[in-house]
């Protein structure tokens, strides 16, 4: 586990006892520290904070970022009184005193274990006898092979609250059109002098449902959304959300292979249209394709790429809002599932549809077997066959190239150092690897940059574990942000390509706190419109935001729908059948709530800016 920010409140475990570190039952004068069983009917552990000991003025903090350790109730802190018997203790603070500033040094090779060393000598937290109960804390020359020597960090319980839930009233009018109000639900206690920042669930379409009488949707193909990923692709059956006429609102957009593409257009209050064609079906579809609509020429209006048996078609869109032709003009006889095209496989090769070069036109990467493959787009909006060789051996899925698994490595491309061109970031087993691409357009050798977000520091999988590279802070460099095992974890980045040390900058959202993939999403975006994004998760009671501190941190979360969850009374929402996409359907600027349940499209209006008081 990442070192925690000094925020959190954690308590300290003894690696070799499952002890908890604390006082005496019977505290002493002396402020002597044990590690001690605490029942569940008894007081709870002392919880403790690490608080960095800040860098001298005009210097940068050191790579051995010294702590002090605090009691989050007392404020005493972890101290070395240079006793005969190196015993350890809680005593009062003193500025700047040597004896009470620490190292927190992890355990190579073991996720979330760490020696807690003096900075003074170097010596660090023992048991005096780790057979006995109560056994006290001392200062030991470090063993690499004492597991007494070794602590875990772990986070306190979130302190989450909820803001007040506004329901939709429906209202009927003299000339047959309909409104609603907003009246206050009496489902939630809120937290005292919070205001409303989502409405709760209103039934908008009755189309695009997994229920008979709203279509039957059911996603049959593969739906790769690379976390943090400007680029996506939709298997059929899929629904999702887009800006399909360069509005800068949100329309739906469905892919069945009966119909083709079909869309609702958003009509910028929160509700939609009827179901249109927007692509006609080709003859023989193939359920393997994958779909996108991105703006492939920068004119502003989107076009379709799919990923077919042949190679990436393109249908452009016209000035009326037309997309021709209908089974899109083969432009590249590569990147596809079939044989002639590559065979390239969803569950294998992640492939993107990105500005790698910042020329404005969108080009086509994929990291196939042997490495990473790259098609540009010139000026005049042609894609270049792909070379003899890809553009580095490295991010493949064999081992001469990484061995990197589609469902435990994620890749991303990402412009790290902010020149404009985007470089090659992926999570592999031991953690953060980074490949810079030059002026000339060549991607160097990777990096090892962090070890964090790796599979060997608990980062089990794509799925469990999402990852995302973006801005925590508005005009800074990209940043990683994940959900870890322990809860969120976030990595600055320096804008040279490599990153911070990373920190668990909030206990929630991750697998402690009861976060899975098979019944959770957790997504990045920016509910309040102060352009740095918050965490918003649909977990069992309905949808959870922690909003943005910038710097890379975030509040505790808040209850803010009670809908869109996993549980019965939360409408009991089900990730495998009820996608749910955080999009500005009404062109304000923020994210509103859209999901598709059963019955059809359900939308919670964003209400932050209208009733803000923070």
């Amino acid at each position: 586990m990442p070192v925690p920010t000094e925020e959190l409140k954690l308590e300290i475990v003894n690696a070799a006892t499952g002890k908890t570190l604390g006082a005496k039952a019977a505290p002493s004068a002396d402020g002597a520290l044990v590690v001690r069983d605490f029942p569940d009917d008894g007081p709870r552990p002392e919880q403790w904070q690490l608080a960095p000991v800040p860098a001298a003025q005009g210097e940068q903090a050191p790579d051995d970022q010294a702590y002090v350790i605090r009691n989050a109730v007392s404020g005493k802190v972890l101290d070395n009184p240079a006793a005969k018997d190196r015993g350890v203790r809680q005593w009062d603070a003193a500025a700047g005193k040597k004896g009470q500033q620490w190292h927190v040094v992890p355990v190579e090779g073991e996720a979330g274990l760490y020696f807690i060393e003096g900075a003074t000598d170097g010596a660090v937290l023992d048991l005096d006898d780790p057979g006995e109960d109560d056994t006290r804390i001392v200062l030991r020359e470090h063993d690499d092979g004492a597991e007494s020597q070794r602590w875990r960090f772990v986070p306190a319980e979130p302190e989450r609250t909820s803001d007040p839930v506004l329901r939709w009233a429906a209202l009927g009018h003299w000339n047959g059109r309909q409104s609603w109000r907003l009246d206050r639900s009496t489902a939630l206690r809120p937290t005292p002098d919070a205001t409303p920042s989502f409405s709760n669930m209103l039934l908008v379409l009755e189309q695009f449902g997994s229920d008979k009488d709203a279509g039957e949707w059911k996603s049959d193909g593969a739906n790769r959304s690379p976390g943090g990923q400007s680029g996506w692709w939709a298997g059929a059956g899929a629904r999702f959300l887009a800006d399909t006429t360069g509005a800068k609102r949100s329309d739906i957009v469905g892919l069945k292979p009966a119909k083709g593409a079909v869309a609702s257009s958003g009509r910028g209050d929160g509700t939609f249209d009827d179901e249109r064609v927007l692509h006609q079906a080709v003859p023989s579809p193939n359920p393997a394709d994958l779909w996108t609509l991105v703006d492939t020429t920068g004119d502003g209006r989107p076009d379709i790429v799919v990923l077919a048996t042949d190679g990436v078609r393109v249908s452009a869109q016209d000035e009326e809002g037309k997309f021709a032709p209908a089974g899109g003009e083969l432009v590249l006889k590569a990147f596809g599932h079939g044989q002639q095209a590559g065979g390239w496989l969803a569950d294998r090769h992640p492939r993107f549809v990105a500005d790698t070069t910042g020329d404005g036109r969108l080009d086509v990467v994929g990291c196939h077997d042997d490495g990473v493959w790259a098609s540009l787009q010139d000026e005049e909006g042609k894609f270049a066959p792909i070379a003899d060789e890809p553009v580095l051996r490295a991010f493949g899925h064999d081992e001469k190239a990484g061995g990197w698994l589609a469902d435990k490595h994620p890749r991303f491309l990402a412009d790290t150092t902010g020149d404009g061109r985007l470089d090659i970031v992926g999570c592999h087993d031991d953690g953060v690897w980074v490949s810079l691409q030059d002026e000339e357009g060549t991607f160097a050798e990777p990096l090892y940059v962090l070890d964090d977000f790796g599979v060997d520091q608990g980062w089990s999988s794509v799925e469990e574990h999402p990852r995302f590279l973006l801005r925590t802070t508005e005009g800074g460099a990209l940043d990683i942000v994940g959900f870890g095992p322990q809860g969120v974890v976030v990595s600055r980045g320096r804008g040279d390509g490599t990153f911070e040390p990373s920190k668990l900058v909030l206990n929630d959202f991750g697998l402690a706190q009861g976060w899975t993939s098979g019944k959770h999403l957790r997504f990045l975006a920016d509910v309040t419109g102060d352009g740095d994004p918050d965490i918003v998760g649909f977990g069992d009671e309905g949808v959870w935001v922690s909003h943005s501190r910038g710097e890379g941190r975030f509040e505790q979360a808040q209850l803010v729908c009670r809908g869109f969850g996993h549980n019965e009374d939360a409408g009991g929402w089900r990730v495998d059948r009820h996608p749910r996409f955080l999009a500005d359907i009404t062109g304000d600027g923020r994210v509103d709530i859209v999901g598709f349940g059963g019955p059809g499209v359900y939308v919670a209006r964003n209400l932050f800016r209208r009733f803000r008081t923070r």
